[in-house]
């Protein structure tokens, strides 16, 4: 294999990552640029938002992307002006970087395909990305500063007027890692792409850090260079070539023009170390290969003489330098060695890894049931101790694996900011958006099965509830809408609501459209809740002409379906002329719960222990039990509503002498469940239902348990609406067992 297809191959395999973080790079850029709406002269914003556009084109150039680097260049010179102050921010500024970053998104994204010139093979650039050049180049004027450290010759080409005038030399030394190589980063592409912020002289490799042939590993890496970098880059420009190798390698940036005083300045600030050679080269004062020089010398003919003086020798440092060094030293010996800790470091996994270990886990968790049940009937005390240690130790590693899939809900919710401000803006209005409660964890997996269904409701309030600034004020209501989006933990699942203060549902408008479609027969009039729920219906829709949003009836009932899909609920509340509320239910997780096994005969259920509150016994009902199975039990003076599980599924068993009524809160209510035995907290692996269950009503999945029986997983609030709903909806019965009927 030759160097170039070496190269390919290292390209290849790194770019995935590329892409992973200039993705995050992208949603930062949109969210810092939304955040600048508010306050456009926040330079600590201005500064993370040039940061970011600068890391992902120094990223881009690495993997040779020249169209994406070409692009972000331009953005790199505004952003660069926007810092200066010579060019304020406007609505129609942050519009035009908003649809740059789209650019940017649209090139990132078209980099995963084999052929990464995202131009056409003429060369040709796409009519809208040029159109947004221009509208750049107008924005920053023809004298953008060459310091946006664009590739010395794209430079020369894009930003007219820059010159060699802020050149400066830099003295860089890098060693890289033994495990670049298998990390799949090769040091000569880096190199080339130093290459293009500037003219490199003088460059030298360590020959001494690589091995014997006899003994060397052809998939360590021992490079180490040193070399002359004349450039108007600035050092964080020549530091972020290193990006994607900067955990694997060592480097030191030199400026010869820097004072001794500053670099004294910079040694009494840094962190403690305990040789005096590595305070040097961290500080920049000497290169590692100056170093190594000094340490080679100081072996040999000057065996006896200090490093410090030997480094004054033959690297010019100054003593003042060395005497800074050497007073940084005693200080550390002062203070102990103590060392400070580390901050938080990430890695990353595949998804897909992580989901095939949940799996796994969901049957060692079954398996460890199995083999509780087996000791308890061996009667063993032994035997069962240890199954109580290991099933103790399954449960903490359930709650640490778990845990490593939750991501704070704040972070789709922040997607919306951009929707919000697009959406707005098309249909005339003016709406701030709120986010509530964006710190609450959710599973990965269900947050990104739900962004599309809140887009759409998020869409919807926009489009049918709030109004435009005038019929707002002619209202009585402030001419700026509001919408919010929150979240909260409530009774073992997440609530998240998207609240406006807009129009409301217009009730009788939803009642006119349903009996004209035949949803419900023409007189009959529902309750509120039901006519509500009517806007998720197929088809289903109240507006007066089909717009680019809406019209079509296409969408709500979608909604549901996906979020029925994840065990969830939606709801709507209205109030006609102050607004509207949706509220989505949904299960924290989709792999494991903590359950409450009951039984009812030979069936066995589960409800999610979160939900339980208490359990009472042989309580008796006051009123008559309805065919149904709901009555009501005094509780602490109170009523408490009840329904039997035998009778609402129609269960094939005899009662039983003594009952028990575990006590649910769903929301805001509070209800009973009656059943036959209490089993006990089990820790329950959901399964999908098979197709016989699919259409059963109140359910959420089902479990295996130790004994290879399958119980039923109740959805608590779907329960409740389904024990209050009249008789004439009955649930079709179940039988007695329910073994073998699990996909």
């Amino acid at each position: 294999m030759n160097t170039r297809d070496t190269d390919n191959s290292f390209i290849r395999e790194a770019l995935p990552a590329f892409i992973s973080e200039a993705q995050e790079q992208t949603e930062q850029l949109e969210q810092l640029l939304l955040q600048l709406e508010d306050t456009p002269d926040d330079r600590e914003l201005l500064d993370a938002l040039f940061r970011c556009a600068h890391t992902v084109k120094g990223s881009a150039g690495i993997f040779g992307l020249d169209a994406v680097v070409s692009f972000t260049h331009h953005v790199e010179s505004l952003l660069d002006r926007l810092r200066e102050g010579r060019v304020a921010l406007t609505p129609a500024l942050s519009t035009l970087l908003l649809r740059c970053n789209d650019e940017i998104r649209a090139l990132i994204e078209a980099a995963t395909s084999a052929d990464t010139d995202t131009d056409s093979p003429a060369g040709e650039m796409p009519a809208e990305r040029a159109a947004l050049i221009a509208s750049l180049q107008a924005a920053y004027g023809d004298d953008a500063p060459a310091a946006a450290s664009a590739p010395a010759g794209l430079a020369d080409a894009t930003v007219p007027g820059a010159s060699d005038a802020g050149q400066r030399r830099w003295l860089v030394a890098v060693r890289f890692g033994v495990d670049t190589f298998r990390n799949g980063m090769d040091p000569l592409a880096i190199l080339n792409y130093v290459r293009t912020l500037g003219v490199i002289s003088a460059l030298g490799c360590d020959s001494a850090a690589v091995p014997v042939l006899d003994t060397i590993d052809p998939e360590s890496c021992h490079l180490e260079f040193d070399f002359a970098l004349e450039t108007v880059a600035s050092r964080d420009a020549i530091e972020s070539a290193f990006s994607f190798v900067r955990d694997d390698c060592t480097l030191h940036i030199v400026e010869p023009a820097i004072t001794p005083q500053a670099i004294g300045d910079l040694i009494d600030a840094m962190p403690d170390s305990p040789r005096l050679g590595d305070i040097l080269v961290a500080a920049g004062a000497i290169t590692h290969s100056q170093l190594q020089q000094a340490l080679k010398r100081q072996a040999g003919e000057d065996a006896l003489a200090p490093l410090g003086e030997i480094l004054q020798a033959t690297a010019g440092v100054s003593p003042a330098l060395i005497t800074a060094a050497l007073k940084k030293q005693n200080r550390q010996r002062e203070g102990g060695n103590a060392v400070p800790p580390d901050d938080q470091r990430f890695i990353r996994v595949q998804a897909d890894r992580l989901d095939a270990v949940i799996n796994l886990l969901g049957e060692l968790v079954i398996a460890g049931a199995g083999a509780a049940l087996l000791a308890r009937q061996t009667r063993q005390g032994s035997l069962i101790e240890a199954n109580e240690q290991i099933g103790q130790l399954i449960e903490e590693i359930r709650n640490g694996t778990l845990q490593l899939r939750m991501v704070p809900v704040g972070e789709t919710f922040s997607r919306f900011r951009r929707v919000v401000r697009d959406t707005a803006s098309e249909l005339g209005k003016d709406v701030v958006l709120e986010i509530v409660g964006g710190e609450t964890e959710l599973d990965k997996s269900v947050v990104e099965r739900i962004a599309d269904p809140l887009m759409h409701l998020v869409r919807n309030a926009l489009d049918h509830g709030l109004e435009t600034p005038a019929q707002r004020v002619q209202s009585g209501k402030p001419a700026q809408g509001r919408l919010t989006l929150s979240a909260c933990h409530e009774s073992g699942s997440i609530l998240i609501r998207i609240d406006d203060d807009g129009r409301g549902i217009q009730r009788d408008k939803v009642l006119e459209r349903a009996w004209e479609r035949g949803l419900v027969e023409r007189g009959v009039v529902p309750s509120d809740p039901e006519i509500f729920q009517l806007i998720f219906e197929a088809g289903f829709s109240t507006a007066e002409k089909v717009t680019n949003l809406s019209g079509r009836g296409v969408g709500m009932d979608v909604v549901r379906r996906n979020i029925e899909a994840l065990r969830g609920s939606v709801t709507v509340r209205s109030v006609e002329g102050q607004g509207s509320t949706i509220e989505i239910r949904l299960p924290l997780t989709l792999a494991i719960i903590d359950g409450f096994l009951v039984a009812v005969g030979a069936s066995r259920f589960i409800l999610p222990l979160d939900a339980v509150v208490e359990v009472i016994e042989n309580r008796p009902t006051t009123g008559a039990v309805d065919a149904r199975g709901r009555a009501c039990v005094e509780l602490r003076g109170q009523v408490l509503p009840v329904v039997s599980l035998r009778t609402l599924y129609g269960l094939d068993s005899a009662e039983p002498e003594r009952c028990s009524v575990v006590v649910i809160q769903s929301g805001a209510h509070r209800y009973g469940v009656q059943v036959d035995q209490l089993l006990g907290q089990h820790q329950t692996v959901i399964k999908p239902l098979g197709k016989m269950f699919r259409s059963l009503r109140g359910m959420s999945g089902s479990s295996i348990l130790g004994n290879g029986e399958v119980a039923l997983i109740f959805d608590v609030h779907s329960l409740s609406q389904l024990a209050a709903e009249p008789v004439a909806t009955a649930p079709r019965a179940i039988s007695s067992s329910t073994e073998g009927h699990v996909s």
